[in-house]
């Protein structure tokens, strides 16, 4: 099977020749640039220089050789920047700053930062819905952010025939509208101001809105995936109650994943959230969610053997391949083998799974269980 062949009987529930392996696939199944710099000197591969995949999260871009080299099943691709739009790194004091296109300042400690954190919210001292709609919103028109996808996705298929995941170009709705108004703001605006935090929502829905629609005429028929995200749980729960999930925030999600699909009918849709949302997994099958990312398997009641048993029919489970919190950077190669083959022997069966980690691979990951990670999965992620 090609890789894309492979892809597309597990998005199907169907199980093919090996588990598909995701590793920078999307943006939130990276590896921080660091732990990839240290897993590919393990592998006896020099790199002069490594590239960003995400520069606020310091996530490694995977090359196509290194894809080639761990045998990934998955390719990214991403729209660009748009052309009224330049990206400028300063440094103040002990931090680097930038930022980004929505107004959104983020910072790093420039000796041992490991990612941006935001630092100033744009909207955090708004306060009416009227000053949140004259904010100077990003433009998603701008063809600029386009123009490549087309050349990209085909110079994909033409070296490497795996399967294309077409990403997002912002957080998602609840994660941007934090992100702008400034997380306890936000939180606030839904419990005692909810027209403020609408009024954020909807301007996100409605930037994205016309960001799939002008992506997908490019690249529909190349992609498998169109992946889109947020975090709605915390480790013990969600980070507010089912009831303010499905009067506010639903509504939003269903106006928004409905295009998607009327868009793209064929295309699979891609839903991330960390954390413990169990109590909201029958909402996104109801939205239309085909693919859940990642399984966030420490957090409570996400334990893979239950979802497969509960969900599996419905949703395929993208991620919960090893434990990125304790196991990945904590235990023993041991430990890592262990935890892999038990995710595999929880989700694989009648396919329906993809392997990933649950998240991105961070920084204090030994080299040697990630390699340990990737070798347990090619020799016992065979059906």
């Amino acid at each position: 099977m090609t890789s894309k062949e492979r892809l597309e009987v597990a998005l199907s529930h169907k199980e093919p020749d090996r588990v598909p392996f995701d590793l920078d696939g999307t943006d939130t199944s990276g590896i921080s640039i660091i732990a990839l710099k240290n897993w590919l000197e393990l592998n006896g591969t020099q790199k002069s220089s490594l590239k960003f995949s995400s520069l606020i999260g310091q996530l490694g871009l995977m090359e196509e050789d290194v894809l080639q080299q761990f045998k990934v099943d998955t390719r990214c691709l991403r729209a660009t920047p748009p052309s009224n739009f330049t990206l400028n790194i300063q440094e103040e004091g002990e931090h680097s700053i930038l930022t980004d296109e929505w107004g959104t300042r983020w910072k790093m400690p420039i000796e041992h930062g490991f990612y941006y954190d935001i630092d100033v919210s744009p909207l955090g001292s708004f306060t009416s819905p009227r000053a949140v709609e004259e904010y100077p919103w990003p433009d998603p028109r701008d063809p600029s952010r386009y123009e490549h996808l087309k050349e990209k996705a085909e110079s994909i298929e033409a070296t490497s025939q795996a399967g294309i995941v077409l990403e997002r170009n912002t957080g998602g709705i609840f994660e941007t509208s934090w992100w702008m108004r400034g997380f306890e703001n936000f939180l606030m605006d839904l419990a005692a101001n909810p027209s403020m935090a609408c009024a954020i929502m909807d301007n996100v829905v409605e930037f994205k809105m016309v960001y799939w629609e002008k992506a997908l005429q490019k690249v529909k028929d190349d992609i498998l995936v169109m992946a889109e995200a947020d975090d709605l749980g915390a480790q013990s729960g969600l980070l507010f109650s089912p009831e303010m999930y499905r009067k506010y925030l639903k509504p939003r999600h269903k106006k928004l994943f409905s295009f998607m699909k009327k868009q793209a009918p064929d295309v699979k849709l891609f839903y991330h959230s960390c954390g413990a949302i169990y109590d909201v997994m029958p909402d996104l099958i109801e939205l239309g969610v085909d693919i859940l990312n990642p399984i966030q398997v420490s957090a409570r009641n996400m334990d893979t053997k239950k979802l497969k048993k509960e969900f599996g029919k419905d949703l395929v489970f993208w991620g919960g391949g090893v434990d990125t919190q304790k196991i990945l950077p904590y235990g023993s190669e041991q430990d890592v083998r262990d935890e892999v083959k038990r995710r595999i022997d929880d989700l694989a069966p009648g396919g329906g799974f993809v392997f990933a980690p649950v998240h991105c691979i961070q920084q204090d990951a030994p080299p040697e269980n990630i390699q340990a990670m990737w070798e347990t999965v090619q020799e016992y992620g065979k059906y």
